[in-house]
């Protein structure tokens, strides 16, 4: 009964928004968006600060140094060793438990390892800043499958693609804002071990702010209204299933081309984007000769275009949906094959570049990042296509895949070669990473579906269903027969 309810509430035009234009639900947003916006801030800086951390001559000369350090791309690439480890089981645990709490020690235990990165740099070197880093991996594997989770309890139907983007683009404008100032605060006497300070007590007054505001569901809520609570939960029919988990169809999922489309779709993206997150910063250091001030301010220009674009065309797919330019399936493949073959060529372009003007630079590596917000509007929003019922699983499970592709991207560029100031290493990694984006995005074009799977509904549900069908037209001919003998 529950899911036809929510079917009826999808197909209802009777369920009228609240009338006030601000409600509880978007603070709620706010809180979560913000929450990416100060992870991503936490998760990005060592790629800044990286490079005061190894250089010889410091700001000033109290300020710790390790130019002796020439594993830096293994201690970028480690956070992702323990971010692959949890995403699964924190998308079951969410569902069970809710994802609030989970994300409240997400943020203390990140912005708490954020602030022993100094302290661990000096007794244990370079192993110290990757034990921080697993374990930040670790306990931020919890932090998309249960964003995931909270937003598909607050948003009403009809306002879920727009809220998607918001949340979802925070992390670009985390990226984004992280970048120069991470850059000012290393390149000042102040130093970067304060950068590391300054992030980790943002997460943890953070954290408190969120454990006080933030809750599970609307039905958790006590000062939203009944309007608009109805108005949420009667177009949401992932708050129906909130008692009762659907079972999870392992077999049919992991037997799944589409899945395995998304799954595809998702390692180019994440070998290619942290790929660039990790190593713009040195390219622009050691090839554009840029000051690390200069340096973090372009670095970061890539990531804002990227969530300006991805905050313009979610609306905009949306609508060409809704007015039957493309059907659902056709707009996921245009997405996301501008999402891979735009940053493609961009990268080409650049592997072959002879002349480095600093505005061209700027304007390709615009185009390779920007271009990715694309993906919000392709791959990652196919999940919820496939199987609304374990889109939080599916999430887990493909991020989990994926981010083996951004420990690899980032740790191909150390393979490929140690000598940063060669333009042909340069060129070799932006054409790896180049093949990936083509070749994946042209295997998600072949494979992928927007079309919901079989294995969505649990069997017994399905055979209710059919039961119910059956019945009906049974009832029917019963009637016709005894219309016929009157």
């Amino acid at each position: 009964m529950a899911d036809v309810a929510a079917d009826t509430a999808r197909n209802s035009e009777t369920v009228l928004k609240p009338k006030q234009l601000i409600g509880v639900r978007h603070y709620q947003f706010v809180l979560m968006s913000t929450t990416l916006f100060i992870s991503f801030g936490i998760r990005t800086s060592l790629s800044v600060a990286i490079i005061s951390m190894t250089e010889e001559t410091p700001p000033d000369p109290s300020i710790p140094t390790y130019p002796e350090w020439d594993n830096t791309d293994t201690i970028l690439s480690s956070f992702f060793w323990g971010y692959i480890l949890t995403q699964v089981g924190a998308g079951q645990l969410s569902e069970y438990f809710g994802p609030k709490w989970f994300l409240v020690m997400t943020m203390v235990i990140a912005s708490a390892f954020h602030i022993a990165v100094p302290g661990m740099a000096a007794a244990l070197g370079s192993t110290g800043v990757m034990i921080c880093r697993i374990i930040q991996g670790l306990n931020q594997g919890f932090l998309f499958p249960c964003i995931h989770n909270m937003i598909s309890k607050w948003s009403p139907l009809y306002e879920r693609s727009m809220i998607s983007n918001l949340v979802y683009g925070s992390p670009n404008l985390g990226i984004a804002v992280c970048m120069p100032v991470m850059g000012a605060i290393c390149a000042s006497k102040a130093g970067w071990p304060v950068a590391f300070y300054v992030y980790g007590g943002l997460g943890l007054v953070w954290a408190m702010v969120f454990a006080i505001f933030a809750e599970d569901s609307p039905s958790l809520h006590k000062s939203i209204s009944k309007e608009e609570k109805y108005y949420i939960e009667s177009s949401n029919s992932v708050t129906h299933h909130a008692t009762k988990k659907v079972p999870t169809p392992w077999t049919s999922i992991l037997t799944s081309l589409p899945v395995w489309a998304i799954v595809v779709a998702g390692c180019a993206n994440c070998w290619g984007g942290h790929t660039l997150l990790t190593e713009i910063p040195s390219y622009m250091s050691n090839i554009m000769n840029f000051d690390l001030n200069d340096n973090s301010q372009l670095s970061a220009l890539p990531y804002l275009a990227q969530y300006f674009l991805g905050i313009v065309t979610g609306p905009l797919v949306d609508r060409m949906i809704e007015k039957k330019t493309f059907n659902i399936t056709s707009s996921r493949k245009i997405c996301n094959s501008l999402a891979s073959f735009l940053p493609g060529a961009a990268l080409i372009y650049l592997a072959f570049l002879e002349d480095f003007n600093p505005t061209l630079v700027t304007v390709l590596f615009v185009v390779a990042v920007g271009a990715s917000a694309l993906i919000q509007s392709g791959y990652l929003i196919n999940m919820l296509d496939l199987a609304p019922n374990h889109a939080g699983t599916l999430l887990g499970m493909i991020n989990s895949i994926n981010n083996v592709f951004s420990i690899l991207g980032p740790l191909s560029v150390g393979l490929l070669g140690s000598d940063k100031k060669d333009p042909i290493l340069w060129r070799t990694v932006f054409l790896l990473a180049a093949g990936i984006y083509i070749g994946c995005g042209l295997f998600y074009v072949l494979f992928t579906s927007a079309e919901v799977q079989s294995w969505n509904e649990p069997i017994d549900r399905k055979n209710k269903v059919q039961k119910e069908i059956s019945n009906g037209v049974q009832t029917e001919d019963r009637r016709n027969t005894k219309s016929s003998n009157c």
